[in-house]
């Protein structure tokens, strides 16, 4: 045991709700929640405040990712498929957590996937069903439409940037049969265009600042504790129907030791690597993993950190001649950057990661669209790195329907370590084919006539790759992930022995406990992951009210 396990545990107030995790999915909770002033919720959040400048400004990104101060800096097992690479897996590690540093695109994803889900057996998870729940928070600058929302707190913009190159590429797809669109969340997103983004005139738009911010000094029912870790669930396990149920949590910050009762129940929304990590050092998960370090299983549940689904990107490169990029700025031309971005809230600064985004088939074997582009005016060697100094530009490209399957899963007993992270990128022979094809496809998309009078050169992977072979093995040197982690406490139905939920979000083989974050999802969304964990959480709080009515 540690010193910190050695510490007496207090008592805490006791609340209706706990949520563990104040990041996408758990701050949307708090705030539904915590509208009868009667219910008390407690949300707790292991890492700090948003305080930092580059959590506001949305070029941050590239100062947050890989920076301690704004990520748990996780790093990956050595994965086979990668070329037994190991890379970083930024999680946010802020009250909003990774709405906090990640791209902002506001992303809803395909009919199929939601339809996929019903099909599975989750009924009330397809598109119809869905769409309801992604227009009752959105709050959409063009305003109210059949497709989109006003007036909700999840705030969403047009981008506030245009660059020339951008512009290029997007002629280039046209030429090779890839069709501008101006909106790509109408249930089918093939085609390019400019993202909408999760901001609002021009700084981030996170959960805390949609959900949380606007209404925590108004409601004296809801408590924040930050930098705390719930080490543990504890459960009762002398119910009179002989299953567990949740009952408190064990929390720890760098003083003391705190037992948090739930008068009705806990929901983990820490994201899908460390809602798994809980369940698994709270006994609920693959038993023999459990007993191999020394936690008492409460519920054999196999599935618990299996199923981990991401979108790996192949982040090629290519340098330009005679086009501007980022990548060239001096120190006045940043200078300009800075003054556009205090008077009027535009340019550059305002850039998410990504502006631009081109959604299309690596072959005509698939559909609809199986891949998506986010296209930048600007090269590095990884986020957090120096940006070249050469003009460039970079063409991430990702497979929206991985077919491989990672898992998460407990090192130790330590809630403060890291749990291993493996997800089997480019496992299986339908990812690699789809990873030589989308090598292949960029190669004609910037061979295209509006890209081929900028003398594109490719610097990554290099055009010396030519072979199928070669291609595969630089799929696996410049592949990263997108951050898109999702599926490792997945819904199923009853027959299925994986599934960690059943469809309305409540853990198997317990009560009082649910899982309301990117874990639920059966399958990974088409796109962007963000805005459909929100549509989660909305659909997860009112089964909450639903079920805990008197």
């Amino acid at each position: 045991m540690s010193a910190q396990d050695q510490k007496p545990v207090t008592e805490g107030a006791p609340f209706d709700y706990i949520i563990v995790g104040g990041g996408t999915a758990g701050l949307l909770l708090a705030n539904r929640l915590s509208r009868n002033p009667r219910t008390k919720v407690l949300v707790i959040e292991a890492g700090g405040r948003d305080n930092w400048i580059w959590h506001h400004i949305p070029i941050g990104y590239l100062f947050a990712i890989g920076n301690p101060r704004a990520d748990w800096c996780y790093r990956t097992e050595p994965v086979p498929g990668l070329n037994n690479r190991s890379i970083g897996y930024a999680r946010g590690k802020v009250i909003g957590g990774c709405t906090a540093i990640n791209a902002m695109v506001y992303m809803r994803g395909q009919v199929q996937d939601y339809d996929t889900w019903a099909q599975m057996g989750l009924s009330g998870w397809g598109w119809d069903d869905v769409l309801p729940y992604f227009l009752k928070h959105e709050d959409h600058e063009a305003g109210k439409s059949e497709m989109h929302n006003s007036g909700g707190e999840w705030r969403v913009e047009n981008a506030r940037v245009r660059w020339p190159l951008i512009e290029a590429v997007a002629e280039a797809g046209t030429q090779i049969g890839i069709p501008r669109v101006s909106d790509f969340n109408l249930g089918t997103n093939e085609g390019s265009g400019y993202f909408q983004v999760n901001q609002k005139k021009g700084m981030r738009w996170s959960t805390n600042a949609a959900f949380l911010r606007p209404v925590i000094d108004q409601r004296n029912n809801i408590a924040l504790l930050l930098k705390a870790h719930v080490e543990t669930i504890e459960f009762d396990t002398s119910t009179d129907n002989g299953r567990p149920r949740a009952t408190s949590v064990i929390v720890s910050d760098d003083f003391e030791r705190k037992r948090f009762v739930a008068r009705k129940e806990i929901i983990l929304s820490a994201g899908a690597i460390n809602s798994p990590q809980i369940l698994q050092l709270s006994g609920i998960g693959p038993g023999e993993l459990l007993k191999q370090h020394g936690i008492d299983v409460v519920h054999h549940a196999p599935g618990v950190g299996e199923n981990l689904q991401d979108h790996l990107q192949l982040r090629t490169i290519y340098k330009v001649k005679g086009l501007k990029t980022i990548n060239e700025t001096g120190w006045f031309g940043k200078g300009l950057m800075g003054l556009d971005y205090m008077l009027r809230r535009r340019g550059p600064l305002t850039m998410a990661p990504s502006t631009f985004g081109m959604f299309t088939r690596s072959s005509p074997d698939h559909a609809t669209p199986n891949v998506e582009y986010h296209i930048q005016p600007l090269s590095l060697d990884a986020f957090g790195s120096p940006l070249h100094s050469f003009p460039a530009f970079t063409a991430s490209v990702c497979n929206l329907r991985p077919t491989s399957r990672g898992h998460v899963r407990i090192k130790s007993r330590d809630p403060h370590a890291a749990p291993a992270i493996q997800p089997n990128y480019l496992s299986t022979e339908d990812d690699i084919r789809v990873a030589v094809d989308s090598l292949k496809l960029t190669r004609r998309l910037v061979a295209a006539p509006a890209l081929a009078k900028y003398q594109p050169e490719e610097y990554l992977p290099g055009a010396e790759i030519n072979t199928e072979e070669d291609m595969r093995v630089a799929a696996g040197q410049i592949g990263a992930t997108i951050f898109h982690p999702v599926a490792t406490a997945k819904m199923g139905v009853d027959s299925d022995p994986m599934a960690v939920l059943d469809g309305r979000l409540r853990v198997r083989g317990v009560d009082g406990l649910r899982v309301i974050d990117a874990s639920a999802m059966p399958l990974i969304t088409s796109g962007n992951t963000a805005s459909p964990t929100l549509m989660i959480a909305e659909k997860g709080a009112e089964f909450i009210l639903q079920d805990n009515k008197g």
